[in-house]
C-alpha cells in the first residue's frame, strides 16, 4: 500500500476513534503538500480539550517530523488555543501522544519516536481523551493527588510494584503480598 493511502487511512482512523469518544473532529483536507499553509492533520475537541495533531504512522520504522513541521503545528495550535500533539502509530500497535517538547531531537532539528519509546513513555488514546489517568509509583498510597505518600504502607506498595516492574517478582506474588 502507497505511504501516503496509508497514511490517510491511519488519519481516517484516529478521526473515527476520536469521533467515538465523544469529540468534535475533523480532518484537515489541506494539510500535507495539498496548500502552502501549515495546517495539523486532525482538530478535535469536546469542550474541555482541544487538540492540533499532527498523525504520523509507521511499519515500525522509527517515525521523523521535521523541525518546520513540528513549528509548525506549534505555531498553528497557539493562535487556534488548542493542545499541540503528535500522535504516532506503529502497525499493530495503538495510538500514541506526545507533547513535541517530549520528543528527541536530532543533530539536524528533526524529531524522532521510536516505537518502544512510543509505547513505554508516550500517552495512550484512553489517557488522550481522558478516559483515564496516569499515575505514577509516587502517587501510590496518596491522599490527594499529585502529592507523594511517604508513608511505611505507601513505600511497601511502591517496593512491591517496581519489583513487578523490573521483572524480579510475578503479578500473582504481588497480589498476594498486597
Amino acid at each position: 500500500m502507497a505511504a501516503n493511502r496509508k497514511g490517510d487511512r491511519r488519519e481516517r482512523e484516529l478521526v473515527n476513534a476520536l469521533d467515538e469518544a465523544g469529540f468534535a473532529v475533523m480532518r484537515a483536507p489541506a494539510s500535507g503538500a495539498a496548500t502552502t499553509r501549515e495546517l495539523p492533520d486532525v482538530l478535535a475537541g469536546n469542550g474541555e480539550l482541544f487538540y492540533a495533531i499532527e498523525a504520523k504512522s509507521s511499519a515500525g520504522n522509527p517515525i521523523y517530523l521535521d523541525g518546520e513541521e513540528v513549528e509548525a503545528l506549534l505555531f498553528f495550535a497557539r493562535n487556534f488555543g488548542a493542545k499541540a500533539r503528535i500522535g504516532v502509530r506503529f502497525d499493530r500497535e495503538d495510538w500514541y501522544f506526545f507533547h513535541p517538547g517530549e520528543l528527541y531531537t536530532t543533530d539536524a532539528g528533526s524529531y524522532r519516536v521510536k516505537k518502544e519509546t512510543a509505547i513505554a513513555e508516550g500517552e495512550d488514546f484512553a489517557e488522550f481523551v481522558g478516559e483515564t489517568r496516569r499515575v505514577t509509583l509516587d502517587e501510590i498510597g496518596a491522599d490527594e493527588p499529585g502529592e507523594t505518600a511517604n508513608d511505611a504502607a505507601a513505600d511497601r506498595t511502591r517496593e512491591v510494584l517496581e519489583a513487578v516492574r523490573d521483572g524480579h517478582m510475578s503479578v500473582d506474588d504481588a497480589v498476594d503480598v498486597l
